[in-house]
C-alpha cells in the first residue's frame, strides 16, 4: 500500500454544504438561516444553556452535598496487589510505582483488605482499612504509616 492508495472507509465523509452560492445551489439567498432573527444575523445565536430567558436548567436544580476541597486523597491497592512481590520485600510508594500498581501516589497509598497475603512484606503507606492491617500483620509482616 503506498500513499496515493490511502482513503477514508466508504461512506464516512461527506461534501461540505456550500451555503450562500446563489439559487441554483439550492443553498442561496438566506442560506438556510430563514428570514430575519437573533439566529439569522452575523454573529447571531444564543450561548449555551441559555433557554430565552427562562432560568436555565443548571440554576433550577438545587445543590446537594460538599465537595471538600482540602480532602487527602489517597490511591487505594488491595492486600492481594502485595502478593506479586518476594518475601521480606519492603514495599513502599517508590516500589509499588516501579512495578507498575500504582501510576501515580496522589496524597499517598492507602492499602485496603481485599483479597489474601501469604508473604512476609514490610508495608510503608500513609493509610490502612483495619482488615488490611490485621492481614498484613497475621502474614508476619509490618504495617508502617509514612
Amino acid at each position: 500500500m503506498k500513499l496515493h492508495d490511502l482513503a477514508p472507509a466508504e461512506g464516512s465523509t461527506h461534501k461540505a454544504r456550500r451555503i450562500g452560492r446563489g439559487h441554483g445551489s439550492g443553498w442561496g439567498k438566506t442560506a438556510g438561516k430563514g428570514h430575519k432573527g437573533q439566529n439569522a444575523r452575523s454573529g447571531g445565536g444564543v450561548r449555551p444553556g441559555f433557554e430565552g430567558g427562562q432560568t436555565r436548567l443548571a440554576r433550577r436544580i438545587p445543590k446537594r452535598g460538599f465537595n471538600n476541597i482540602f480532602a487527602a486523597k489517597y490511591t487505594a491497592i488491595n492486600v492481594s496487589d502485595l502478593e506479586k512481590f518476594v518475601d521480606g520485600t519492603v514495599v513502599d510508594t517508590e516500589l509499588l510505582v516501579a512495578a507498575g500498581i500504582v501510576k501515580n501516589e496522589g496524597n499517598g497509598i492507602k492499602v485496603l483488605g481485599n483479597g489474601e497475603l501469604t508473604k512476609k512484606l514490610t508495608v510503608k503507606a500513609a493509610a490502612y482499612s483495619e482488615s488490611a492491617k490485621e492481614k498484613i500483620e497475621k502474614a508476619g509482616g509490618e504495617a508502617e504509616v509514612v
